[in-house]
């Protein structure tokens, strides 16, 4: 039984390279991502084939905007039967409850859960925002705001992961920014390897770039899976 889910983010440009890929990925990959690129490609159209697969949907769009407005988006998506999505926590409590209210009036209620600090963030970036607190500091205040509020669980660094599963033993934790060891960081500042990122407590891994990008995407899914269940 895997300790964690590995979901597999299709950063891809629009439905026919989307498609190309998922020939190539391996079936034993139950969980996809859907962000910001391909969905504005392609609508709520580019989940069809996924759902005919019969796989699961983490449509990561990062809602962030007035209390129903950011509702009637989850309600939405929910009836094109995403299973997990993604608000940004520094939207606030009203926008938090709406969404989590929202999510759970649906037929099919789709997980949520709150960006806490985007991983291409530094301590620097904060300087520039204002923001005082450190990367962990936010982390734990925005996790306490958006589980308070009756969200899921939280996106968040694998390097603010044991902070989180410490003040929230129950809540779901996706970690991107997940490279092995010898991989290419590419723009992502706070990277870990898969192990790492389970021992600190995420329960599911986003890997886009060291699959979807590599000679042969069922080998390093395989070596993923290996490393997360050490």
């Amino acid at each position: 039984m895997n300790k964690a889910d590995l979901i597999v983010a299709l950063d891809v440009p629009n439905a026919e390279a989307m498609e190309a890929k998922l020939q190539e990925l391996p079936d034993f990959i139950e969980w996809y991502k859907v962000g910001l690129e391909l969905f504005c490609a392609e609508g709520p159209a580019v989940l069809e084939p996924l759902k005919k697969r019969g796989k699961k949907i983490f449509l990561d769009l990062k809602l962030h905007d007035i209390p129903q407005t950011v509702a009637n988006a989850v309600k939405t998506a929910a009836s094109h039967g995403v299973n997990l999505m993604t608000v940004h926590a520094i939207g606030g409590r009203a926008m938090l409850e709406h969404a989590a209210k929202a999510a759970a009036e649906c037929e099919h209620p789709p997980k949520i859960v709150a960006v806490t600090t985007l991983t291409s963030l530094s301590a620097d970036d904060f300087t520039d925002l204002g923001i005082n607190r450190t990367v962990s500091e936010q982390a734990v205040k925005l996790g306490e705001l958006a589980i308070s509020s009756g969200i899921d669980g939280m996106v968040t660094s694998a390097h603010e992961a044991q902070a989180l599963r410490d003040a929230f033993p129950d809540a779901l934790l996706v970690t991107p920014g997940i490279r092995m060891p010898d991989g290419d960081v590419g723009d992502q500042k706070r990277v870990a390897s898969p192990s790492f990122a389970v021992d600190q407590g995420a329960t599911h891994l986003v890997i886009g770039r060291p699959i979807m990008h590599a000679e042969d995407p069922v080998a390093a899914a395989t070596a993923m899976l290996e490393d997360m269940n050490k």
